[in-house]
């Protein structure tokens, strides 16, 4: 039994911190005091702490006696507030996802002698550890993913529900998609190159760009071709690009009646009204993740395929299962002593052992949340046994 802190308390964080309460003492903080109130509510064993995550020596301090750290802080305090950990020499795993590039803190978490692994949600994070895995044992030139939690009831105007902070999901819609077309990165606007998907059971969805490679166009650039794109109903996407065009999005400050306002805090505050994803509400999560390439000189294409909804038992929302339990997996992974490397690792280079991403879908499975493959290798259609149909 460890010691693990969480930080954050939000919806994903106070999931994780009730997971890993069945074999650890859990300890997690955060700056809202009512949900670490209903987080005691739902484990009174967990013990919280209200802590402004900005006070880095405040931070430091409460950190002391952790074995482990699961960092699950708003993308905008992701970078500062890890590198405020790795300082510290903890053990940590992060899903944050701050816009910045986190693999230069490798060197200081080596230097530190500790175990970092980040991005370990559900995406990026399970395509990560699969791609990982597949990179080992295929000439791989082909790595795609389509991702998006959405509500099983979906209201007008916007048809969809945060899961997260509003203010993420806008940093998803503004910022420039990166992804690897014949071998060079190319850059393409969010929100751009829409195309109509129909997944089981939902229906027809539309998929578009979002800048969710991260880590993999440095760790896997000799696959020629890699892009993800986000999921949303139909109509969403047009719906973000004309307050996007119109400057709802922009984070230029205007002079309104003697008064500074930033249109990009004005938006979130009025969206997380539209898009606030009720207590019990029900939502779902879908995953695919299509890779090919060539297996022993033949041809093959794998597709994984993940739709989780809402546990009515448990009353856990889908997105904090999928992005939750993946990061307690990998909790669990560093202290069973399965990765043990000293540094920084995204999923991708931690998925390339086996047994680490087997402990990982295993993980998942045990929780209810199935991951379907299915392969074609010249023609001819297989399953891997391993993996829930």
């Amino acid at each position: 039994m460890a010691d693990v802190y969480v930080i954050g308390a939000g919806m994903v964080g106070s999931a994780m911190a009730l997971d890993l309460a069945f074999d650890h003492r859990v300890f997690a903080a955060d700056i809202d005091e009512g949900a670490l109130t209903t987080l005691r509510l739902r484990n009174p064993n967990i013990q919280t702490t209200p802590l402004d995550f900005s006070d880095v020596p405040a931070l430091q301090s409460w950190l002391k006696p952790a074995d482990i750290v699961l960092c699950a802080v708003p993308g905008f305090l992701g970078l500062n507030t890890l590198k405020t950990i790795i300082e510290a020499g903890k053990n940590t795993v992060d899903i944050s996802f701050s816009p910045e590039d986190f693999l230069p803190l490798y060197p200081l978490a080596e230097e530190k002698g500790i175990t970092v692994i980040v991005d370990s949600g559900v995406a990026p994070g399970i395509p990560n550890y699969l791609l990982g895995l597949h990179n080992e044992q295929m000439e791989l030139d082909s790595f795609e993913y389509m991702v998006g939690g959405l509500p099983q009831n979906p209201q007008p105007p916007f048809n969809y529900k945060a899961p997260f902070s509003p203010i993420d999901v806008i940093e998803e819609y503004t910022r420039p998609a990166r992804m690897q077309v014949n071998g060079r990165i190319l850059t393409h606007p969010a929100l751009s190159d829409i195309e109509s998907v129909s997944f089981e059971p939902v229906g027809m969805l539309e998929a578009f760009n979002t800048d969710g490679l991260r880590s993999i166009l440095k760790t896997m650039a000799h696959i020629p071709n890699m892009k993800e794109k986000t999921l949303r109903f139909p109509g969403h996407a047009a719906q973000m690009q004309t307050l996007s065009d119109g400057g709802f999005f922009s984070d230029q400050p205007l002079k309104i009646k003697g008064q500074s306002i930033s249109p990009l805090n004005l938006t979130a505050e009025l969206l997380f009204k539209e898009w606030e994803l009720k207590p019990n509400e029900p939502e779902f999560t879908l995953l695919k993740i299509t890779l090919k390439g060539k297996e022993k000189g033949l041809r093959k294409s794998i597709v994984y395929s993940l739709y989780d909804e809402y546990n009515l038992e448990t009353k856990t929302s889908s997105m904090a299962r999928t992005t939750g339990y993946t990061a307690t997996a990998a909790i669990n992974l560093v202290l069973n002593g399965h990765f043990t490397e000293k540094g920084l690792f995204p999923p991708e280079l931690v998925g390339k052992d086996q047994n680490c991403t087997a402990f990982i879908l295993q993980y998942l499975k045990a929780r209810g949340v199935t991951i379907k493959k299915k392969s074609n290798k010249q023609g001819r259609k297989g399953s891997d046994p391993s993996v829930t149909k």
